[in-house]
């Protein structure tokens, strides 16, 4: 990654912030879902919280975009929780890509979000889910010369565990050596269903555009 985008890691891995990035969404007047800090996680143990308490600020300040805040540390989110204000335009989500991270979820079942889902990608495994509380379930195949293959009856099993559950199912793609190189029809249909909270959002600002919008380093952070 440091070598495809070497503007947007210009130290390598090492956690950076930009703090001068975080206005950038006042200026986007068209509402539009926002992928926060899509190549790093804004709940790493390094970022500090004033840094965090202040991305919420903007989250705030613009209650016309959604903001969608995955992350595969929810024991830091749930420790911060209490210093932080979660507003309705923030949708918080954790990584689970096989069952070894199941317990994310009860973590993040703990926050307040008005929002909260899962990403399943890339699905490794098959899972066996508790949906409780949960709004949306992200699934997806890895994708690059070195992808894992993903069963797809593994993404059906999720499918059929968020009917049963009723919770909104999204499937991204099967995978690759490209993101599009399996499609995203899955049993020859195309599963891109939204939470309900989407749909109030869109009688409120309008319609927003239909993909999401992925700045990177967006909210000033690369870790």
């Amino acid at each position: 990654l440091t070598k495809r985008f070497p503007n947007n890691f210009k130290n390598g891995f090492d956690l950076t912030l930009y703090p001068e990035r975080l206005t950038e969404p006042l200026k986007w007047r068209t509402p539009s879902r926002i992928f926060v800090n899509s190549m790093s996680d804004l709940f790493h143990e390094k970022v500090p919280l004033d840094f965090i308490q202040n991305v919420f600020k903007v989250i705030q300040a613009t209650p016309h975009h959604i903001y969608q805040i995955l992350t595969k540390r929810p024991e830091r989110l749930v420790e911060l929780s209490p210093h932080l204000e979660f507003h309705k335009n923030i949708w918080l989500g954790v990584s689970v890509e096989n069952q070894s991270y199941v317990s994310r979820i009860d973590l993040l079942r703990q926050v307040p979000a008005n929002v909260r889902f899962l990403s399943c990608e890339p699905l490794l495994g098959s899972l066996n889910l508790d949906l409780t509380n949960i709004d949306w379930v992200i699934v997806g195949g890895e994708s690059g010369q070195k992808h894992r293959p993903m069963k797809i009856e593994w993404a059906e099993e999720i499918r059929d565990q968020c009917q049963k559950a009723e919770v909104a199912f999204f499937f991204k793609q099967i995978g690759g050596r490209t993101s599009k190189a399996g499609g995203k029809l899955l049993d020859g249909k195309i599963w891109d269903e939204m939470p309900e909270a989407w749909k109030e959002h869109q009688n409120t600002w309008g319609k927003s555009p239909s993909k999401l919008l992925v700045k990177k380093d967006s909210l000033g952070l690369t870790a």
